[in-house]
């Protein structure tokens, strides 16, 4: 758990699962009851984190491998919590992050295939101890999320994690369940297949269980 005055909560799941609407959702909640927070997100959160993303989501020109896109999610992160995250648990805001570090294991571990100590050492090179106070891992099958995906982003051109084949999203969300039955005191998988306000009621009762909000 942080030791900081203000709290970390992320929001976790594939793509079309609702992340940015429970998000949006749980921002609101926490202005009703008073908590000075931030919204951000990963990668980005910062203009210089947010010119990694965009090499990250649509480089085209040539081929990124994927050790390179690994490097350039932690280069992102380490500039996002240097800037942005740290400075505002710091000043006792709460920080309501759409992605963090369980989106690597399950984005380049479990997607790409690349090496979990890998991304082990990355991590404790850029987080140290640093870990959520809690993580809500949105959950729906692969095909329902994409399907979702696919009508949020009718016209829109897909970006290089959008274009992956169901496969991919298959072995990211099987990352994702390990993770969560890793550390289930941190990490609650909320069925994202329910109606949008009983998602939204079951993350905000995860806040009031742990009493940080009444």
């Amino acid at each position: 758990m942080s030791t900081m005055a203000g709290r970390f909560l992320t929001i976790e799941g594939i793509e079309g699962v609702g992340k940015s609407t429970q998000v949006a959702r749980l921002s609101a909640k926490l202005n009703e009851r008073g908590i000075t927070h931030v919204v951000t997100r990963e990668p980005g959160g910062t203009p210089l984190a947010e010119r990694i993303r965009e090499i990250v989501l649509n480089s085209r020109d040539e081929v990124l491998p994927p050790t390179a896109e690994l490097l350039l999610m932690f280069a992102a992160r380490a500039v996002h919590m240097t800037n942005h995250v740290e400075p505002n648990l710091r000043d006792g805001r709460w920080v309501l992050c759409d992605r963090f570090i369980d989106a690597t294991y399950a984005y380049q571990g479990g997607g790409r295939r690349l090496r979990v100590d890998d991304i082990r050492q990355l991590e404790a090179m850029v987080l140290g101890a640093r870990r959520p106070d809690l993580t809500v891992l949105l959950d729906a099958p692969v095909e329902q999320a994409l399907q979702r995906a696919r009508q949020r982003n009718a016209g829109a051109a897909a970006d290089r994690f959008e274009s992956e084949r169901a496969e991919f999203f298959e072995r990211v969300r099987d990352a994702y369940h390990a993770r969560a039955a890793a550390e289930p005191n941190r990490m609650v998988v909320v069925d994202a297949t329910l109606p949008v306000d009983q998602v939204a009621s079951r993350i905000f009762k995860l806040l009031e269980a742990r009493s940080w909000i009444s």
